[in-house]
């Protein structure tokens, strides 16, 4: 008899409601965004993703990360930043280990959870139920992608949302209505950081950024939509760009770095200087 559990998702590495088998499908994945694994739709659970996985807890350029190893689904990393806003967790993982909640509540504990976007919700409610219940901030545009409801969960709307006078959630849109970065003005180290997640997405050079509507499957973000993406960031300064995964973080030069970034794409967009 297979036993009731909330199954995660082996490709993108999201938990579901809890039920009595595996689901019949992933809806993230079935998305154009993400993908079907190439065996299909396989699916586990969190103890078993603990027999075999812990999490690296290490700094990242000045910030303290967690990561899976070995690596499962997205591979992305959370951070524990903490800012005047409180201790506020960015991002979400498939699992929780008691050396991690220990690792949090040595530096303080977290007084928030907040995601960029759907492909990284993970186990944000196992997150939350281990920290004590904390709230997991989400923007409402992408309420229907939620797989786990949970009463920790709480939606904002707008455009931006000012957590205290440093700290600010920015709604950068194009990969999902609802994908948030996170603008620390004064921190970790002055001039400030950008938390991007996947809008905009720090490229292998790490030294320039990009905007996809979907990496795995290539589909380049809408014109719109990047110059949307323009307008929203045109106010805020960074001096640093934290990406969605380990060392994809551009150290200095930040803002520039975004700006030449956005000129960039909208060139190739345009195709006028006559390369072929």
């Amino acid at each position: 008899m297979t036993q009731r559990s909330e199954y995660i998702c082996e490709t993108c590495g999201t938990q579901h409601a809890a039920s009595d088998g595996p689901p019949s499908k992933c809806r993230i994945c079935e998305d154009e965004r993400q993908y079907v694994g190439w065996s299909g739709q396989r699916w586990t659970t969190h103890a078993r993703l603990l027999r075999g996985h812990t999490l690296r807890i290490e700094d990242d350029a000045g910030v303290l990360g967690f990561g899976m190893r070995p690596a499962f689904a997205i591979d992305q990393r959370a951070f524990l930043l903490p800012t005047d806003a409180g201790n506020i967790l960015w991002e979400a993982l498939p699992i929780v280990t008691p050396e991690a909640v220990a690792a949090l509540e040595e530096r303080g504990g977290v007084d928030m959870i907040a995601v960029s976007h759907p492909h990284f919700y993970a186990s944000m409610v196992a997150w939350s139920e281990a920290l004590g219940g904390v709230p997991i901030v989400l923007h409402e545009a992408d309420q229907s992608w939620i797989q786990r409801p949970h009463p920790s969960i709480e939606l904002w709307s707008g455009e931006a949302r000012s957590l205290s006078d440093s700290v600010t959630l920015i709604r950068t849109g194009g990969h999902f209505r609802g994908c948030t970065a996170l603008h620390w003005a004064n921190g970790p180290r002055s001039g400030g950081a950008l938390f991007s997640g996947d809008v905009p997405q720090v490229v292998m050079d790490r030294r320039h950024v990009s905007f996809m509507y979907s990496y795995p499957n290539l589909i380049p973000m809408r014109t719109r939509d990047v110059v949307a993406l323009r307008d929203r960031l045109s106010s805020f300064e960074f001096e640093d760009v934290f990406g969605y995964t380990w060392g994809r973080v551009i150290r200095g030069g930040g803002r520039a770095a975004v700006d030449a970034s956005f000129e960039r794409y909208l060139a190739a967009l345009r195709d006028d200087d006559g390369a072929c």
